[in-house]
């Protein structure tokens, strides 16, 4: 069987598209998606290497890492509240 070269062609071109279709595709990729993959990925080796906040907070940048920080303070208020208890008449 004999393969037209037509069909050769139209081949390289349709690789060439789907080349063209993958370039643009990482070009959307912006680097505040790009930060915010590498935060993920990071918070998800925090928890699984319990790493310290100072390691943490050194990663991120300066604003972040005080957001951070009143979020683990936040956190540790709710849990550390003690429950009222009931007056009694």
């Amino acid at each position: 069987m004999t393969v037209p070269k037509d069909a050769f062609r139209r081949f390289q071109e349709e690789l060439a598209e789907l080349d063209r279709k993958q370039q643009a595709a990482q070009r959307e990729v912006t680097g505040d998606a790009r930060l915010a993959r590498a935060k993920a990925e990071f918070l998800a080796l925090v928890q699984r290497y319990r790493l310290s906040v100072a390691d943490v907070v050194a990663f991120f940048p300066e604003e972040e890492g005080i957001q951070y920080l009143q979020q683990l303070i936040a956190a540790s208020e709710t849990k550390a509240k003690p429950r009222k208890s009931a007056k009694k008449p």
